[in-house]
């Protein structure tokens, strides 16, 4: 099952970083996200995040996040938080 949390707002390809509003959900480091659009499908746990350069454990809805990612998102992409069974 999954849940929204948010949407790509920026995605930074030189450090591989998407910045992400969190407008639906909080999020924590541990959690599964999925990252979805027209052209991306990309699964993976969020290992860091940030808030101003500032690491974070968890970030609470309304936010503005950095969270490190595996390949490239795009601006406007939605994203999920996978809730186990």
């Amino acid at each position: 099952m999954e849940k929204k949390v948010g949407h790509v707002v920026g995605y930074f390809s030189h450090v591989g970083v998407a910045a992400i509003l969190l407008s639906d959900d909080s999020l924590s480091v541990g959690d599964v996200i999925h990252f979805r659009g027209h052209t991306t499908d990309l699964e993976q746990t969020v290992e860091s995040m940030e808030i101003d350069h500032k690491p974070i454990e968890k970030a609470a809805k309304g936010s503005d996040v950095g969270i490190r990612v595996k390949d490239r998102v795009r601006h406007n992409d939605a994203v999920y938080k996978i809730i186990p069974d």
